[in-house]
């Protein structure tokens, strides 16, 4: 059927945005408990025992070396096979594929940020770790207090790009009967066979809101980054280049 923008309007776009909270919940947890892994895998992998860093390169490897839709089929099929049905019965929810989405969501996010956040942990200067310590501060202390926070602050214009590539990840989770926004617009095409009305119609939703995403991480940006701003001639502070 030839592209109708008045029907995209008033019929797509309500049903769109009725599923757009899905995909920010999907990206909104799976960003939460992701960067949360992320810190065990970071410390694993920049540890000198063989038992952590070994298990840490191999995991960041997997997930940063094979298709993210293969990581999710191989979780959603591949656990549901290994639930014992009366699990199944007892507990509905394991039959819910938006919590298998959150989980390899989640695992793929570990991965991609566990390597970020081990380099910007060797990023930190060692100075603010001689004084924290020099302040009698126990090595946990100096991690959780300086190191950690410092890193973030340094890594989070990547962690920022790897959030909104996370808000576009979330379509794939329509493949395991997620009916998110691009779950939704699949649905509507296969359902009236229009094409064009429902796939711009999804491509308008991602952009407005990878927009705003973007907004409010650089918003966060800026806030935690104040003492890294130029103090130029004039007094005025300017970004640094």
């Amino acid at each position: 059927m030839k592209f109708d923008p008045i029907y995209m309007f008033t019929v797509v776009m309500p049903q769109l945005l009725w599923a757009l909270p899905l995909t920010l919940l999907l990206t909104i947890s799976s960003s939460v408990i992701g960067n949360i892994l992320a810190v065990p895998v970071a410390l694993a992998r920049l540890n000198s025992n063989p038992l952590l860093w070994i298990p840490a390169r191999v995991f960041i490897f997997t997930m940063r070396g094979t298709p993210f839709l293969i990581q999710l089929y191989f979780i959603y099929y591949g656990l549901g096979q290994l639930i014992p049905g009366w699990m199944m019965r007892g507990y509905p929810f394991l039959k819910d594929g938006i919590y298998y989405a959150i989980f390899a969501l989640s695992l793929n996010t570990a991965g991609y940020t566990g390597e970020i956040l081990r380099g910007a942990i060797l990023a930190v200067p060692h100075g603010e770790i001689e004084a924290a310590s020099a302040f009698g501060m126990s090595r946990l202390q100096v991690f959780w207090r300086i190191t950690l926070p410092r890193a973030v602050r340094i890594c989070l214009p990547t962690m920022s790009s790897e959030t909104i590539l996370l808000l576009k990840a979330t379509s794939i989770a329509s493949l395991v009967t997620v009916y998110e926004v691009m779950g939704t617009a699949t649905t509507i095409r296969v359902d009236t066979y229009r094409v064009y009305d429902t796939l711009i119609g999804a491509g308008i939703v991602y952009f407005v809101t990878v927009y705003f995403l973007t907004r409010g991480l650089n918003w966060v940006e800026r806030k935690l980054n104040k003492d890294r701003m130029a103090i130029p001639v004039s007094g005025k502070p300017v970004a640094a280049a």
